[in-house]
């Protein structure tokens, strides 16, 4: 009897059963409140996404339940903009986690291709004149082009080179390099090198920092230059012309590259500081809309349980979410005053021209860094 019983099982086991599918949601049937607060991106961003990525995503397959184009985008970008588990995104949206974990590698792929396509530093003058007077309105610095900066993405401990990935606060993360506009588009970033990476190294080794080192951009005012002679910092007016960024102390001093005085003692040293800092903070609050939109790399939310090259796929990835987050909080605000570089001359030209006519201009504390 105990034989028949076990034939019974095994032709039982035999028997093929049906496969329970589980209830996919339409993500895009909802309210467009909680797509924006899910998503952090209105109805018709979303639908225009998947739109593009649809080519690239769509299989060619004749099962019944395979997961749509909108499911696939609509799960991906809701597990990058709250952070959460890939398991409680997937449950509420009624495909696996292991199907999640398949579609979102395809989905940040497409992304990246089109924040390529999309995101670009500003090389020619055309690009440049509406980025220097929107900077000039903001701050009153003349021909800035963009506000660099650098921030870290917590990842947990790799497997390979684990101290490389050690930041000077003493946890692991990407040092990932920021470059944006004044109206907070990101023009370039670079996720890449692990977090002990200085700033200063991972900009000479961009493809930007190499062009602008090479003397890609030539036109515009000499704002500053540094002196190797005797190590003054010295303001040459109408002899070279050079279009400028914009960095906090960690970056070197270059003739495209304007960084703060470290001790400023004179008055005029303490007007091109402040407005140094009203120019360069807009980087600093477009990292917090990076972070703040593009929620799993914000600290406060854990760290990237990835590997380091996947959770730089997902930093790229970011680039294009933002730019159109971006696009939307511009087109839909007041638009801005431009402001003719003409009329800069009476305001910081004539504070740092001042600096150049005094014999005893202040000497930097900071030696330049070379490369």
């Amino acid at each position: 009897m105990a034989d028949l019983a076990l034939l019974e099982d095994v032709a039982n086991a035999r028997i093929r059963r049906e496969r329970i599918f589980r209830q996919q949601d339409d993500l895009l049937a909802n309210e467009d409140e909680w797509l924006m607060s899910r998503f952090r991106l209105p109805r018709a961003v979303l639908l225009e996404l998947c739109g593009l990525l649809g080519p690239a995503l769509q299989r060619s397959t004749r099962r019944n339940h395979a997961v749509p184009v909108p499911l696939q985008v609509l799960t991906t970008l809701g597990f990058l903009a709250t952070g959460t588990f890939q398991r409680e995104l997937a449950d509420r949206s009624g495909i696996s986690q292991p199907t999640l974990s398949r579609v979102m590698p395809d989905v940040l792929k497409g992304i990246r291709t089109l924040s390529r396509e999309s995101i670009k530093f500003p090389y020619t003058v055309g690009e440049q004149a509406y980025k220097k007077a929107q900077f000039a309105a903001m701050s009153g610095f003349p021909n800035v082009i963009g506000a660099i900066d650098c921030t870290h993405v917590a990842i947990r401990a790799p497997n390979a080179n684990e101290n490389a990935f050690i930041n000077r606060k003493h946890f692991h993360s990407i040092n990932v390099q920021i470059i944006c506009d004044a109206d907070m588009l990101l023009t370039n970033v670079v996720a890449r090198w692990p977090g002990s990476t200085h700033d200063s190294f991972i900009l000479r080794h961009s493809s930007v920092g190499r062009r602008l080192e090479a003397g890609a951009i030539r036109d515009g005012w000499l704002l500053g230059k540094f002196d190797y002679r005797n190590s003054h910092f010295c303001v040459l007016q109408c002899l070279n012309h050079f279009t400028i960024l914009a960095g906090d102390s960690g970056y070197p001093l270059k003739q495209w590259l304007l960084t703060p005085f470290l001790n400023p003692h004179r008055a005029e040293e303490q007007h091109y500081n402040m407005c140094h800092s009203r120019a360069r903070a807009i980087v600093e609050r477009t990292i917090g809309l990076f972070k703040g939109r593009w929620r799993c790399l914000d600290c406060t939310g854990g760290r990237l349980l990835y590997t380091p090259g996947k959770v730089c796929q997902i930093v790229l990835a970011g680039k294009y979410y933002l730019f159109k987050h971006s696009l939307i909080v511009q087109f839909s605000s007041v638009k801005a005053v431009f402001i003719s570089p003409n009329s800069l001359a009476t305001s910081l030209i004539d504070v740092m021209t001042s600096l150049c006519i005094s014999r005893t201009a202040s000497v930097r504390t900071r030696p330049l860094l070379e490369g």
